[in-house]
């Protein structure tokens, strides 16, 4: 059998709380791979907020495709990683944007405490939010699989 997900499965799952893991292209080296939370709608686009002045906004600025995976550690293992370009940049909003992520990642109140020490809660010029359409996919659901993990 395999341990590949259905195309609804995998964005239920993409769609779910997890932290992803950023990848973006760097000249020279190997991709800068970094931790980020992140927001995401079965059928929409996956959307980061970043600093444009951080490492990940310089080089979103200076690419065209990213790719972010996201996992379960848990056995049995799942995964999703998802790539494809960047759609649209834009000035990340307090309210519309930055506090519904950390509401989603920490909770309406330890959401309210972060943005509050990270933006003061007024707008913060530098925050940037990615919009990148997911074009190709790979997952794996292990529980679909007698692997011995479960």
């Amino acid at each position: 059998m395999s341990t590949r997900m259905s195309d609804e499965e995998r964005e239920e799952f993409l769609a779910g709380l997890h932290v992803g893991v950023l990848s973006l292209e760097q000249a020279g080296r190997g991709p800068l791979t970094v931790p980020v939370w992140y927001a995401y709608q079965p059928g929409g686009e996956v959307q980061v907020i970043t600093e444009s002045t951080s490492r990940k906004g310089k080089l979103v600025a200076e690419g065209r495709r990213i790719s972010l995976c996201v996992q379960d550690e848990r056995p049995p293992y799942k995964y999703v990683s998802v790539e494809g370009p960047i759609v649209r940049i834009e000035r990340a909003d307090v309210e519309r944007h930055q506090r519904p992520l950390a509401h989603r990642y920490l909770g309406r109140k330890g959401g309210d405490r972060y943005i509050e020490s990270a933006t003061g809660g007024s707008a913060d010029d530098t925050a940037i939010l990615i919009h990148m359409h997911p074009e190709r996919w790979l997952s794996a659901d292990y529980s679909k699989e007698d692997v011995g993990l479960g």
